[in-house]
């Protein structure tokens, strides 16, 4: 398989351990450390960033037990069911998205430890619940806004391997050896990182979007615009300079046809959520 010599097995959790170690080692300082279910279940991911004193966001299922301050142990799940009705959750955005806010029904609930707690996310339209155990040391503010702002920076970490994977093929490498799977990881993350840089540095020479909209029943631009050059189309100039050339204009045309487009369904988008915020303003 080519493995090196003296390679031994680690779960997730400990190569978390290993990565976070060897960042903190190096000086390099952080707010806090996310990360989903298979970390949030790690007890000894979470006694690392304790006793580093390293604020942590890191979700856990519904299963997860907990003690409360009155000393009860009790699953995520069966905490949030006894919250008191009268503790209505606020309603906040977690962060924007490609189309608005990402608006949720937070609440969160102390702990028989005053450095700990669980953030409780609901989602609007289901109902479904998410939850979050959060660690926060002495000294630094323990805040709701800063643990939401926390628990959202989860989203573009999954829109990069959704990225790696859609667009430079990060799981179809098809290879078994080790040697070959690692030089094929390296040079997929290398083509995003090239790729998102080039988008992040042109994104405002390229952003030629209308206004938004500002009361749900305003009529679209004539002119939409174009969106800026996101990491996809970046991808596919390069795919298309590499490749078998393409008559002339072929692929402007293209790229020009999408970006307008794109921009007027992001349009009618955000005129259909005007809607929907103002109802959750009124929530809030």
């Amino acid at each position: 398989m080519g493995l090196p010599p003296g390679l031994e097995f680690r779960t997730k959790g400990q190569l978390a351990i290993d990565i976070s170690a060897d960042a903190l080692t190096d000086g390099i300082t952080f707010d806090f450390f996310c990360g989903d279910e298979v970390y949030g279940n790690c007890t000894g991911l979470r006694t690392f960033f304790e006793g580093r004193g390293q604020a942590y966001v890191l979700r856990v299922p519904r299963n997860f037990r907990l003690t409360l301050p009155g000393g009860r142990r009790l699953t995520c799940a069966d905490a949030a069911s006894q919250l008191p009705a009268r503790k209505h959750p606020e309603v906040r955005s977690a962060g924007k998205g490609s189309k608005g806010g990402r608006w949720y029904a937070w609440s969160w609930l102390a702990t028989a430890s005053p450095e700990h707690c669980l953030l409780i996310r609901r989602h609007l339209k289901s109902g479904e619940l998410a939850f979050h155990y959060c660690f926060v040391p002495a000294g630094q503010p323990l805040t709701l806004t800063r643990l939401i702002r926390a628990a959202g920076l989860r989203w573009p970490v999954e829109e990069d391997f959704r990225l790696g994977k859609d667009c430079f093929g990060l799981d179809e490498s098809q290879v078994r050896l080790y040697t070959a799977i690692a030089r094929h990881t390296v040079l997929v993350m290398a083509a995003l990182a090239i790729c998102a840089i080039t988008a992040a540095q042109v994104k405002g020479r390229t952003d030629t979007q209308a206004p938004a909209p500002v009361r749900p029943g305003q009529p679209p631009p004539a002119d939409p615009g174009m969106i800026p050059f996101t990491v996809a189309e970046i991808a596919r100039l390069l795919a298309a300079w590499l490749t078998r050339p393409a008559p002339p204009g072929h692929t402007a045309c293209w790229l020009a046809w999408r970006r307008t487009h794109q921009a007027l369904a992001r349009w009618y988008h955000q005129r259909t959520r005007l809607t929907r915020d103002a109802d959750i303003a009124q929530l809030s």
